[in-house]
């Protein structure tokens, strides 16, 4: 096991295109650190300067307090597992495990020790002579993680390996590697664009956005003290809602006015924002912070936003519902299911205002809530 420190690190392609800009972080001994974002975003380019696929412009990485910049991959004691699971068709699911400590020369007694181990582990012990082709894609990705265990390497590096594998699988394998990193306690860099799977596997995740890092924090506190509007929308399903308005104050209270509707706002969401009144704001509300009106959680008509339902996704239990005001035409709510609930129907949607977020708008959009 080892720390991972990466310090102003760059990465510009030709073109003066600029992957990574300025990434700092600290990762520590043992920790489950999650890279998430959209295609682009940089943080596969970020992993692979890490495993020395991919050269630094400028900046230094470190593991185990080791330098490792002008290190070889083959020499920095990591093991990466790659989408594509990267296993040698002609070779037996044993011999694929044992390929990497066969060539740096173990004792064919230890290798053998170490393949059956992590077999045992992943409870493969049954495939090892079969070879690839004879596998599934969940028994494949076993093989990979396999691969990388025997190795015992200071830090474990994962490339989207699920993205192959069908939604139940998914599932299955997020569980299985939750698992597997509380029995190894190996540090662990782990890429998804996959937000669901990042919070659930994450110690900590990193959220990315143009090379630039958004926020970095346990899941948690991401999803409930977004830094700004991209990683308020990002992390969440459904996402977060955003309504375009103002902020306005009336005898000492500050309001939000939507046009075609007002909330009163709290004063522990707008401590300090007194000096905001009068601008442009957006308000963030997630979908399952809106209710409907005979749940009965949330009494009063200042914190009702009055909508027109127009589609309804039932979710067992829950339901989501799509629905518009007069000025404001994509909103959704979480909410329990009703049966009796008709696209076209009016109803009162009562936000726990508790957990709104304001945003600010044009270039900043930070979270103004965060004070």
């Amino acid at each position: 096991m080892a720390e991972v420190v990466l310090t102003n690190v760059d990465k510009i392609y030709p073109g003066d295109v600029k992957a990574v800009d300025d990434f700092n972080l600290v990762i520590g001994d043992g920790e489950f650190l999650v890279l998430v974002g959209p295609s682009g975003c940089g943080k596969s380019t970020t992993l692979r300067m890490v495993a020395g696929l991919e050269e630094i412009t400028d900046g230094t990485i470190a593991i185990d307090e080791r330098v490792v910049n002008d290190v070889p991959p083959k020499d920095r004691d990591i093991a990466m597992v790659f989408q594509n699971y990267a296993l040698y068709p002609h070779m037996t699911v044993y011999k694929n495990m044992a390929f990497a400590l066969k060539l740096r020369k173990f004792p064919k007694a230890e290798i053998d020790a170490r393949v059956r181990d992590a077999a045992a582990v992943l409870g493969i012990d049954e495939l090892l002579e079969r070879k690839p082709k004879a596998l599934s894609g969940g028994q494949r990705q076993r093989v990979a993680l396999g691969r990388a265990i025997v190795r015992q390497p200071k830090a474990f590096l994962f490339d989207e390996p699920l993205s192959n594998l069908d939604a139940k699988l998914r599932v299955e394998m997020r569980a299985e590697l939750k698992s597997l990193h509380r029995r190894l306690s190996t540090t662990t860099i782990y890429v998804t664009h996959d937000q669901e799977e990042a919070m659930t596997l994450g110690d900590r995740i990193v959220v990315m956005k143009d090379g630039l890092v958004q926020q970095v924090g346990d899941p948690l506190e991401v999803y409930d003290r977004p830094s700004n509007r991209f990683v308020a929308s990002f992390v969440g399903t459904p996402p977060m809602n955003f309504i375009e308005g103002k902020l306005v104050s009336e005898g000492g209270q500050l309001w939000f006015d939507g046009d075609d509707f007002r909330l009163c706002l709290p004063e522990n969401r707008t401590s300090g924002l007194a000096d905001q009144a009068g601008k442009d704001v957006a308000l963030g509300v997630r979908p399952e912070a809106m209710h409907l009106e005979n749940e009965g959680r949330f009494a009063g008509t200042d914190n009702v936003l009055p909508v027109t339902v127009d589609v309804i996704e039932p979710l067992g239990e829950k339901m989501d519902v799509y629905a518009a005001t007069e000025k404001h035409p994509h909103i959704v709510a979480r909410v329990d299911a009703q049966r009796d609930l008709k696209a076209g129907t009016k109803i009162s949607l009562h936000l726990d205002m508790n957990k709104v977020h304001l945003f600010a708008t044009g270039d900043d959009e930070r979270n103004l809530t965060l004070g």
